[in-house]
C-alpha cells in the first residue's frame, strides 16, 4: 500500500486534473500609477480583483465621474455606428491604426463630430420635408388641373373661385402670392374647392369623413399621385392619392380644413387659370431642380463624414470601452490612510506572480513614479476561484462540464475524461459511419472556417455549433468507428473486412419458417457480421449484443467515478471518506453490477446458453439454490453468497462510522485533548484555521447523520437506476438503426422500384431530406443530451461537488461589445 502511495505521489501532474493553485494578493499603488498599472493588468489578464466598495452603490464611487464620460462616449459611439449603418457605409475592416490619444482629448473630438452630424442631420431633414412638399404640390398641380377644367365645363366662371387654403408652411409665400389677387377677386357666396394630397390607405376614410361632416353637400374626387413619397418620421416610400373637394359655404370649410389636418391630408392652393398653373408649376419644377443639387451635396458632405468618423470608429470603441473597464476596475479598490495610495486585493494563479510584478513594475517606470506598487501574498480565509487553462480543442469539454457546475478548487476535473467519454457514449447510440462522415464533413468545414468565422457576428445556432466544432469532430470519428462495428453504411451492410462467416441454409434467411444461418468459416474479422442482416434471428442477436455492451460501459464508467473520489479524497487527505465511502461503495456496486458484468463476459468467452436474468434474480431470493443449467463457472453459488453478503455489509458500513467517528473527534478536540484540524470532506475545507474552533462548536450529529444517511440510500438505490440508466445506449442505437432501415428500405428502395425518373427523383429527395433533418439533426440532438445526462448525472455525482466559482480575471479580451 505504501509502494502505492509513493507512485502515486510520484505522477506528474496533470494540468486539466486539478485547477491551477491560486494565490490571494494585495496591491498597494501610488495614485499615479494606478492607471497604468490596471490598465498593464488588463493587457495582462491574469488577476481577478475583489471588489473592496461592495456595499457602496456605484454612484458612491471614487471614479463614478470618469465611468459616466465614458458611458456617454459609448453613446455617441453608438450614435455614430447607427448613423454609418442608416447611410448604408461600412465601417473599415482594416481600421486606421494612430498612435493612442488621450480620453480628454477623444472626448472633445467626439463631441464635435456628434455637434457636426446632428446639424448636419437637421438641415437634410428640413430640406426633405420641403422637397416632398415641392413634390407634392407639382402633383397636386398636375392631377387637380384636369378635375379643374371638367369642372368648367359645367359651372359658370363667375362662380367659380380658387380654393381658400391655409397653407401649412410659411416657407411658401412667394408660391401663394402669385393667386391672392385671384383669391380677392373670388366671389365669397359662389361654389368653392380645396385640392390636396394624402396617404393612399387613409383615402376612404377620409373621404367617408367628409361625406358626414357636410351631410353629402360636397363632391370628391380623387387620383393616384403616380409617385410614390418618402414619408420623413418613418423614411419609407409611402403611395398617395390627389383630392379636390368641391363644396359651397364658409362653415363647410372649416370643418374640411380641420379634416384635413386630423387626417394628415396637406391641401394646396391651384389656380383655376391653366396659364398660372403653368407658371406656377415651372416654378415648382425650378425649386425641386435646386432642392435635389442642394440634397445631393448634402448627402456627400455628410457621408463624407461618416467615412471619416468610420476609419476610427473600432479603434475608438475599443478604446473606450477598455478605459470604461479600467475606471470600473479601480471603483472596487480603497484609498489607503493617506489618500495618497490605491490598495486593491485579488486571486491570481502562483504561475502568474512574476508577471504580474513584471507588469506592475513596467507601469511604474512608465508613469515616472518615485514610488513603486507594493505586491505581496495575503493569508485567504475563502475558497479561491477554480481557473483551468483550457485550448481551443478542450475548452468546449470544459463547457460542458462547467454547464453543470463549476469544479471545487483543486478537485478532480471530469472534464479530463469528458473529452474521450463523451463523443465515445454519444457515437454508441449514433453509431452509422455514413452518418458520422456527414457529421465529420461539417466538423471539418467549421474547422477550416475557424479563422474567419471567429472574427465574425455569428447567430445563436451557429455560434453552438461553432463552438462545440471540435466535439463534433470527434463525435464524428467515434461515430464512424463504432459504426463499423455495427457494420451499417446508412443501415447497409458492407462485407469490408473480408467474406461472412456464415451462409443461408435455403433461398431466402429472412424466411420464417427457415431455419437460420450456418456458420462455414472463421468469425467476421472486425465488427458485426453482415449476414446478420435480414435474418429472422437480427434483431434479438443485435438486441442481445448492445444491451450487454450498454451495462459494460456504464459499470466501467461508473468505477471510474468512484475511483475519482478516492483520488479527491487522497488529495485533500481526507482518511474517512476513503474508509467509509469509497471501500463500501466500490464493494457494493461491483458486488451486484460488477458480477453482472463479469458473467457477461464469461458468457461471451464460452457461448454459454445460461439465462442471466434467472442468474441475477434468484441470487436474492433465493442464494442457497442449486444454479443447475445456469452455473457459468465453477463455485459460482459460494461466490453468489458472499458477494450478496458484502453488499449487505457496505451499506451499514457507509451509513453508521463516519458520522460517530466525527463526533468522537469533535469531542477530543473540544476537550483539549488533540488540536489537529479535521480534513473531512463534510465540513468545509476551505475554512480558515483561525476560525476552525468556532466552527467545530456548532458541530450538530443529527445534522451529520441525516447527511450521512441521504448520501448512502442515494448511491444504494442510484445504483440501480444508474445503471438502468445506461441501457439508453441500446435503446437510442436501436432507434437509430431502425429509422435508418425504414427510411432506405420504404423510401429510397421503394421508389427505386419504379422504371419512372420522377418518382426516383422524389425518392431520393424525401430520402435525403429524411436523413438530414430527422437522423443528422434531431438523432443527433437527441443522442447528445442523453450523452450529456449519462455524464452529469452517473458519472459526476460519483466524485464531483461542482459548488466552486469561475476564475474571472480583469482582461481587455474578454470584453465584449455588450459591455458598451
Amino acid at each position: 500500500m505504501e509502494r502505492m502511495e509513493k507512485f502515486l505521489d510520484n505522477l506528474p501532474p496533470m494540468d486539466l486534473m486539478r485547477s491551477e493553485k491560486m494565490t490571494l494578493v494585495q496591491l498597494i499603488i501610488p495614485v499615479e500609477t494606478a492607471h497604468r498599472a490596471v490598465s498593464y493588468l488588463g493587457e495582462l489578464g491574469l488577476l481577478q480583483f475583489r471588489d473592496l466598495n461592495a456595499e457602496k452603490s456605484p454612484f458612491q464611487r471614487t471614479f463614478v465621474n470618469q465611468v459616466k464620460r465614458c458611458g456617454e462616449m459609448s453613446r455617441k459611439l453608438r450614435f455614430f455606428k447607427d448613423q454609418i449603418s442608416k447611410a448604408g457605409l461600412l465601417s473599415s475592416v482594416h481600421p486606421v491604426v494612430e498612435p493612442d490619444v488621450e480620453l480628454e482629448d477623444l472626448e472633445i473630438q467626439l463631441a464635435e463630430h456628434e455637434h457636426e452630424l446632428i446639424e448636419m442631420n437637421s438641415n437634410s431633414e428640413k430640406l426633405q420635408q420641403r422637397y416632398n412638399e415641392l413634390l407634392e404640390f407639382k402633383m397636386v398641380l398636375q392631377k387637380a388641373g384636369g378635375f379643374l377644367v371638367s369642372s368648367n365645363n359645367h359651372a359658370v366662371a363667375e362662380e367659380t373661385e380658387l380654393s381658400e387654403n391655409v397653407y401649412s408652411n410659411d416657407d411658401y409665400v412667394e408660391t401663394s402670392s402669385l393667386l391672392e389677387q385671384e383669391m380677392r377677386h373670388a366671389d365669397q357666396s359662389g361654389l368653392r374647392f380645396i385640392s390636396g394630397i394624402i396617404c393612399k390607405s387613409k383615402a376612404l376614410r377620409f373621404e367617408r369623413m367628409l361625406f358626414r361632416a357636410t351631410r353629402g353637400n360636397m363632391l370628391f374626387n380623387q387620383e393616384p399621385a403616380g409617385e410614390e413619397i418618402m414619408d420623413p418620421l418613418s423614411a419609407e416610400m409611402v403611395e398617395k392619392t390627389v383630392f379636390v373637394v368641391f363644396f359651397s359655404g364658409e362653415q363647410a370649410r372649416t370643418k374640411i380644413l380641420k379634416i384635413c389636418e386630423a387626417f394628415g391630408a396637406n391641401s394646396y392652393p391651384v389656380p383655376e387659370d391653366i396659364s398660372k398653373q403653368r407658371q406656377i408649376t415651372r416654378e415648382v419644377l425650378s425649386r425641386l431642380s435646386e432642392l435635389e443639387t442642394t440634397l445631393d451635396a448634402g448627402v456627400r458632405h455628410r457621408n463624407k463624414a461618416l467615412t471619416s468618423i468610420g476609419y476610427h470608429l473600432t479603434q475608438w470603441m475599443s478604446m473606450v470601452r477598455r478605459e470604461k473597464a479600467v475606471y470600473d476596475t479601480l471603483n472596487m479598490l480603497n484609498f489607503d490612510v493617506t489618500k495618497k495610495c490605491l490598495v486593491g486585493e485579488g486571486w491570481c494563479p502562483i504561475f502568474a506572480k512574476a508577471q504580474i510584478q513584471e507588469a506592475l513594475q513596467q507601469a511604474t517606470f512608465d508613469s515616472n513614479s518615485q514610488v513603486g506598487v507594493i505586491f505581496h501574498v495575503m493569508d485567504a480565509f475563502e475558497s479561491p476561484p477554480t481557473y483551468f487553462r483550457t485550448n481551443h480543442f478542450t475548452n468546449a469539454y470544459q463547457e460542458i462540464v462547467d454547464a453543470y457546475g463549476v469544479a471545487r478548487y483543486q478537485e478532480a476535473n471530469p472534464a479530463v475524461y469528458t473529452v474521450i467519454t463523451f463523443p465515445f457514449l454519444f457515437a454508441v447510440m449514433f453509431g452509422d459511419w455514413g452518418h458520422g462522415i456527414c457529421l465529420l464533413l461539417g466538423a471539418l468545414v467549421l474547422i477550416a472556417r475557424e479563422s474567419r468565422l471567429s472574427t465574425q457576428k455569428l447567430g445563436s445556432f451557429m455560434e453552438m455549433l461553432f463552438g462545440g466544432r471540435y466535439v463534433l469532430l470527434l463525435m464524428s470519428l467515434f461515430s464512424i468507428y463504432c459504426g463499423l462495428i455495427y457494420n451499417e453504411f446508412f443501415s447497409v451492410p458492407f462485407h469490408i473486412f473480408g467474406g461472412s462467416a456464415y451462409k443461408c441454409r435455403d433461398a431466402t434467411c429472412s424466411d420464417a419458417h427457415s431455419a437460420g444461418l450456418i456458420k462455414f468459416r472463421d468469425p467476421y474479422p472486425f465488427g458485426v457480421d453482415p449476414s446478420w442482416r435480414g435474418s429472422r434471428s437480427e434483431l434479438p442477436f443485435l438486441n442481445s449484443l448492445k444491451m450487454k455492451l450498454s451495462i459494460l460501459l456504464g459499470v466501467a464508467q461508473m468505477n471510474l467515478g468512484i475511483i475519482l473520489s478516492y483520488f479527491n479524497a487522497r488529495f485533500f487527505h481526507d482518511s474517512l471518506d476513503i474508509r467509509y465511502q469509497f471501500v463500501p461503495q466500490m464493494i457494493f456496486l461491483n458486488s451486484l453490477f460488477g458480477y453482472l458484468s463479469l458473467l457477461i463476459i464469461i458468457k461471451w468467452c464460452t457461448g454459454s446458453q445460461a439465462d442471466l436474468y434467472h442468474v441475477m434474480i434468484y441470487m436474492f431470493l433465493s442464494p442457497t439454490d442449486d444454479l443447475g443449467e445456469n452455473e457459468l463457472f465453477w463455485g459460482q453459488r459460494p461466490l453468489q453468497i458472499v458477494l450478496l453478503l458484502l453488499a449487505l455489509i457496505a451499506v451499514p458500513w457507509m451509513l453508521f462510522p463516519k458520522p460517530f467517528i466525527l463526533k468522537k473527534l469533535h469531542s477530543e478536540r473540544f476537550q483539549g485533548r488533540t488540536y489537529g484540524m479535521l480534513g473531512s470532506s463534510e465540513f468545509d475545507l476551505d475554512v480558515e484555521p483561525d476560525s476552525s474552533w468556532q466552527h467545530q462548536e456548532e458541530f450538530n450529529f443529527s445534522e451529520v447523520f441525516v447527511h450521512q444517511m441521504i448520501h448512502s440510500i442515494e448511491f444504494v438505490l442510484g445504483a440501480v437506476s444508474n445503471t438502468a440508466s445506461y441501457l439508453r445506449l441500446w435503446a437510442l442505437s436501436l432507434a437509430h438503426s431502425e429509422l435508418s432501415t425504414v427510411f432506405y428500405e420504404k423510401v429510397l428502395l421503394l421508389a427505386w422500384g419504379y422504371d419512372n425518373i420522377v418518382i426516383r427523383l422524389v425518392g431520393l429527395a424525401v430520402f435525403a431530406f429524411a436523413t438530414a433533418f430527422i437522423l443528422l439533426m434531431m438523432e443527433t440532438l437527441s443522442a447528445f443530451l442523453h450523452a450529456l445526462r449519462l455524464h452529469w448525472v452517473e458519472f459526476q455525482n460519483k466524485f464531483y461537488h461542482g459548488d466552486g466559482y469561475k476564475f474571472k480575471p480583469f482582461s481587455f479580451a474578454l470584453i465584449t461589445e455588450d459591455d458598451n
